[in-house]
């Protein structure tokens, strides 16, 4: 796992065209059954992939926090909202909380993490591989891909399965 996960940046890198080029037709023009082929692969890849094995997602970026995630989790800690957001996170360049340093400061050493059943709604979608209408956050997949081995295989996936 841990070389797939160094060679990940330079693998996105390298299909970082011909992912583009493929979701820009994909955008233009999906495919009826789309979602329900995303589901699918999604589903078929985290039953290969575990996590806990990897955490990169963790280590090498930080979750935007709504406001209703700042609420769930400041309450975890028993701290008022505005509390949490001094102590934690900071207004990054559109204006959306995020963490003010990476690696998350709720990763374990284990990769667990300590805020799970609590944890913000980006952490519980991430990678967003089974969203409804996949089609429109291309750009963001585009970046995932670069940080999580499974969105880039069900990527990869994705590519062959719709031609």
């Amino acid at each position: 796992m841990q070389d797939m996960i160094n060679n990940l940046p330079k693998l996105a890198k390298d299909k970082h065209i011909e992912n583009k080029k493929f979701f820009a037709k994909l955008k233009k023009k999906p495919p009826q059954h789309l979602d329900y082929l995303m589901q699918d692969l999604h589903d078929k890849e985290f039953k290969k992939t575990d996590c806990l094995n990897c955490g990169n997602c963790c280590k090498t970026t930080g979750p935007l926090f709504t406001d209703k995630d700042v609420d769930r989790v400041s309450k975890h800690f028993k701290l008022k909202s505005q509390e949490f957001i001094n102590q934690y996170l900071r207004l990054d360049e559109d204006n959306d909380f995020v963490l003010k340093s990476v690696p998350c400061t709720f990763l374990g050493e284990d990769n667990y993490c300590t805020i799970y059943d609590v944890r913000p709604k980006a952490c519980r979608e991430f990678p967003h591989t089974d969203r409804k209408k996949f089609q429109q956050i291309s750009n963001l997949t585009l970046k995932n891909v670069a940080i999580c081995p499974a969105a880039y295989n069900i990527v990869e996936a994705m590519k062959q399965n719709i031609k």
